[in-house]
């Protein structure tokens, strides 16, 4: 199929690395680079780059020869471009977090079901090569039943002056969680205790605690703060437990054939109480996992779904249930902890 007419709406943090990558993707010819700030936009582009840069959104929009944008500016300003480009008739690429909020999030999504466009949220890591190979291993049932998840992402970061840690770092975790679960699974609840030992009037750093509709618990721990920098997530099953270093290229991802198993589980719960643990201490193999950028991955997903006419992996309605859980964990957060219900309703 001939290549998708692209414009990057953005020049910013993120805007660069999609240009670079639609540049380097054969499903799409990138037409046009917008900013604000038209030196930002040239300074990315470079003397020799044949795609044009224009300040003008309303520019881009008119262009019969683009068909879809990808848009990396601040959360804010999302709802009112996405909604511009759905439509004029163009498919939508969006940095997340999708909007500020689920209201938004779901007027898009529904936006783009009327127009017949796709809406794709560009959560990155769901496109690793790592958290893919995750996905297969749960799907494919070689942990067994889901049991925990524990993520620890921290490091010495920028506070934000837009938004705190939970809006920051949490939504790489909560969409790692919602793309790796098994279909059957879904959160139901979640608590969220927030720090802010600087005083900066954003939290710095948060613990959350999502409860599985299986009965499994989920934490993740969010933190600027921390002069190390770790990224870390175990996946504990009935079977195995994955364990995801992703400081670790070496060996990325480490599957444990170590567990507690109950002897005579299939009991009454007054029998349970005479049954005995027995630990298992089986191998460990670390599978090989390919070194491929995220973002060429997120732009072949978003060229497929367009020219197959299918939703993305990362949908709107994705977006919208990721922004479920980080609405749902401010709201603890601001309650002191309180345990808060999540209805999953996606853009429904």
């Amino acid at each position: 199929m001939p290549p998708i007419g692209l414009a990057v709406i953005g020049a910013g943090y993120w805007g660069p690395n999609l240009v670079r990558s639609a540049l380097a993707a054969p499903e799409f010819s990138l037409q046009w680079l917008c900013d604000l700030n038209i030196d930002s936009a040239r300074r990315v582009l470079g003397n020799q780059s044949t795609v044009a840069s224009t300040s003008s959104f309303d520019e881009v929009l008119a262009d019969p020869e683009v068909a879809a944008v990808a848009i990396a500016t601040p959360a804010a300003t999302h709802f009112d471009l996405v909604r511009g480009a759905l439509e004029a008739g163009k498919h939508v690429l969006v940095e997340k977090p999708l909007t500020p909020t689920v209201d938004e999030g779901r007027k898009l999504t529904e936006l783009a079901d009327r127009t017949d466009r796709i809406l794709m949220c560009d959560h990155t890591y769901c496109y690793t090569p790592a958290v893919q190979r995750i996905r297969e291993l749960i799907h494919g049932g070689e942990i067994g039943d889901l049991q925990f998840v524990d993520s620890v992402r921290i490091n010495l970061g920028l506070v934000q002056p837009d938004v705190d840690v939970l809006w920051d770092l949490a939504p790489h975790d909560l969409s790692i969680l919602q793309f790796v679960l098994p279909g059957d699974v879904v959160p139901v609840a979640i608590a969220a205790h927030a720090g802010d030992p600087l005083g900066t009037g954003r939290a710095c750093l948060a613990y959350l605690s999502i409860w599985l509709s299986n009965g499994a618990l989920a934490h993740v721990h969010v933190n600027w703060l921390s002069p190390t920098k770790i990224r870390t997530t175990l996946f504990g099953g009935s079977r195995r437990t994955i364990v995801w270093d992703d400081m670790n290229p070496v060996a990325r991802i480490m599957i444990h054939d170590r567990g507690v198993d109950l002897i005579g589980s299939g009991m009454e719960q007054e029998e349970r109480r005479e049954t005995l643990i027995s630990y298992r201490l089986g191998d460990m193999h670390a599978p090989a996992i390919p070194e491929r950028e995220a973002l060429k991955n997120v732009m072949a997903e978003f060229a497929g779904a367009i020219n197959e006419k299918r939703q993305p992996l990362t949908d709107g309605a994705f977006g919208v249930r990721v922004l479920e859980l980080l609405e749902a964990a401010s709201l603890s957060a601001e309650r002191n902890g309180a345990k808060i219900a999540v209805s999953n309703r996606g853009a429904e």
